[in-house]
């Protein structure tokens, strides 16, 4: 077995590895692109089963699902790169892709509805609306002020003390509606000073980089 797949397979699921023992389905594949591209890009092996054995697929329809999945179900399209590798006589595909420039990436849900998509650990999971408006600030970034008002110097000196918080102990702190709130969570975000983690029905801001 080539040591590069072998090194592959043995770091298991993560951030920026999936594996998948076959596509039967180009939507779900888009699913795992955009995901990747939202988040910090990764690489899927095709042709690897969960329990990291090697399954093996046929590389000509297999490309072409990708392919598919890329171009008729990711909005906007996902690029990607493809290397195919003969393991113990079997093929398997690595797909390679890049973090994008042109987040939100989405695909179809299991109802058809495009939505965007984000890697949480070894998943793939619905981006909430906090991130989605995030990647449309990021857009903005040069318009964004950076003198710090009362509540955002309030908000500093919390996460000082405190690990992280969410918008609704924000509104509170600092005497914001939610709405209020937020912007102005999303604009520290986008220009570096918070770090914004969602992980399940949890989304909270930590301190980033004064």
């Amino acid at each position: 077995m080539s040591k590069y797949i072998a090194n592959l397979i043995s770091q298991g699921e993560h951030l920026t590895l999936d594996f998948k023992h076959s596509i039967t389905d180009s939507r779900k594949i888009a699913r795992s692109l955009v995901a990747f591209a939202n988040t910090a890009g990764g690489t899927l092996l095709i042709g690897v089963k969960d329990n990291g054995n090697i399954a093996g697929v046929n590389s000509d329809e297999e490309f072409y699902m990708v392919e598919a999945a890329s171009q008729l179900y990711c909005k906007p399209e996902v690029p990607f790169e493809v290397v195919k590798w003969n393991v113990d006589g079997k093929t398997v595909l690595e797909v390679k892709i890049e973090l994008s420039k042109k987040r939100p990436h989405k695909a179809p849900d299991k109802n058809g509805k495009f939505k965007a998509y984000i890697r949480v650990a070894d998943e793939n999971v619905i981006a909430s609306a906090i991130q989605v408006k995030i990647w449309k600030a990021e857009r903005h970034r040069k318009s964004i002020s950076l003198n710090l008002s009362d509540s955002e110097q309030k908000l500093m000196a919390y996460l000082r003390q405190k690990e992280s918080i969410t918008v609704e102990q924000f509104s509170r702190l600092g005497f914001l509606s939610y709405a209020e709130a937020e912007q102005t969570l999303v604009n520290l975000t986008v220009i570096g000073m918070l770090i914004y983690r969602q992980t399940g029905d949890s989304e909270i801001f930590c301190l980033g980089n004064e």
